[in-house]
């Protein structure tokens, strides 16, 4: 802003808002518009856009929530391109309901909390409106740094966002109320400004990370995972985890436990043991506790092995904090993945709470066990050890993917990427994102078992291995 003409930032955000609104509604001439204006930038942005549809014969009006704090240049473009400004607060809300188009310029990424008590029925208008609302930035009433909703929020159909991707608009529960993200660039330079909050790997950043075998790879240089998994009451917890592993990326897969019959049943190159995982034979990574039930001397066994070890389910209940923690002091590479209910336990907190604050969760517990955790969900998180750095948000997947047994297939891969040589947080991060692929695949919109998500990994894989180089 310093080197730029004043108001040029906000000129580029205009132009790109107002194209964006110009595309969503197809024919612009004749069409209703009504401006959500507040009293920061967001209400310029959304004032300079509407002079800007109004110049291409669009009926705009503005509904100004704080009149005598409105953007001054942003009011005067509107009424000389024939823009109106509204100040019955009954009428405004009929309008929003009847208008075509309603953009969100109500509060910017400065706000906190939920909306103000003026701006709540307008919010609802557009809610149940026929219009196509666009939000300025974010959806106002969200936290843009953390995705935590705690009041009364837009809902929007289309979030238009400028010069760097706000957490809020990745992260649920916000991202749910920012419906399709457009990203506009407007010539800010973020890297280097700030370590960010959030990151998202793309197609491209996951397929730097995959393994690839050599000419003279054996399954062994591949690397072998064990699954120590299953029990009587659980034993298809065990095969689901080893179907996940076999198409990690590892050589080979190790598994211990009472389910080997289902699990060589299902899948014959398994190496099966019965010995308990001290004797199972050299691994290079462990996945303990899917289905484990109460084995928890297996889940201990597994923790003294001086190899990296994704921990599940029933794992990170019989787990101990001291066991884990320990691990991370001695350097070997440890990935925790509950879901929020087992977060919440974890932590010592009620449910909703990791829920509405995915962000904290993760990074309270990634620091106090010491460890990489991936917090599984509507939107999954990956933090790395000791809670540091950016946290990575998964872009993949699907609802349909929250079915008995999913969980288990991302146990199995994460741990085969473990053992093919990636850190804890890559190797989370990169299952999440196969998974969620995955997911997909199999979904096309219509219920999945976890079996059919574990069998689209591969086809996963390929796509992303198109975007290589």
């Amino acid at each position: 802003m310093a080197r730029l003409p004043e108001g040029a930032l906000m000129q580029r955000a205009a132009a790109g808002l107002a194209a964006a609104c110009a595309d969503v509604l197809g024919r612009v001439y004749g069409s209703r518009v009504v401006l959500l204006v507040g009293s920061g930038d967001n209400g310029g942005d959304a004032l300079y856009a509407g002079a800007r549809l109004a110049r291409r014969g669009a009926g705009v009006r503005a509904v100004l929530l704080a009149p005598g704090r409105a953007h001054a240049g942003g009011l005067a473009a509107l009424r000389r391109a024939g823009g109106s400004v509204v100040s019955d607060a009954g009428g405004a809300v009929e309008l929003v309901e009847q208008a075509d188009l309603v953009v969100d310029g109500i509060v910017g990424i400065g706000g906190k909390g939920g909306l103000r008590e003026n701006a709540v029925p307008l919010a609802e208008a557009a809610r149940r409106g026929r219009g196509v609302v666009v939000a300025v930035d974010l959806p106002s009433g969200v936290d843009a740094d953390t995705g935590e909703v705690r009041g009364a929020a837009v809902r929007a159909d289309v979030t238009v966002t400028f010069g760097a991707y706000k957490p809020g608009l990745l992260i649920d529960p916000a991202r749910e109320y920012a419906g399709v993200v457009r990203f506009v660039g407007i010539g800010l330079e973020t890297v280097g400004v700030r370590e960010p909050e959030a990151e998202a790997l793309q197609h491209a950043d996951v397929a730097r990370l995959l393994p690839v075998p050599g000419a003279e790879s054996d399954k062994y240089r591949r690397g072998v995972v064990g699954v120590a998994a299953g029990s009587a009451r659980y034993p298809g917890a065990a095969v689901l985890a080893v179907g996940g592993a076999l198409r990690g990326g590892a050589g080979a897969v190790r598994y211990v436990g009472p389910a080997g019959g289902a699990v060589l049943a299902r899948y014959p190159e398994t190496l099966v043991s019965e010995r308990g995982p001290a004797r199972a034979g050299r691994v290079q990574a462990w996945v303990v506790g899917p289905g484990a039930g109460d084995d928890a001397a297996t889940v201990g066994e597994v923790l003294a092995a001086d190899v990296p070890v994704l921990i599940d389910a029933d794992g990170l209940r019989l787990a101990e904090v001291g066991a884990v923690r320990g691990r991370g002091l001695r350097g070997v590479p440890t990935l925790m993945t509950p879901h929020a209910g087992e977060a919440a336990a974890l932590l010592g907190v009620e449910r909703e709470e990791v829920e509405s604050g995915r962000l904290a969760a993760v990074r309270e517990l990634a620091a106090r066990y010491e460890a990489a955790v991936l917090l599984k969900g509507s939107t999954t998180v990956v933090a790395e050890a000791g809670g540091g750095g950016a946290v990575r948000v998964n872009p993949t997947g699907t609802p349909w993917l929250a079915t008995a047994g999913s969980g288990d297939v991302l146990s199995g891969l994460g741990g085969s990427l473990l053992a093919a040589g990636l850190s804890a947080v890559d190797a989370g991060s990169v299952a999440a994102y196969l998974h969620g692929l995955a997911g997909r695949f199999a979904a096309e919109g219509a219920p999945v078992a976890a079996e059919d998500v574990a069998g689209r990994i591969v086809e996963a894989w390929r796509s992303v291995v198109g975007a290589r180089g």
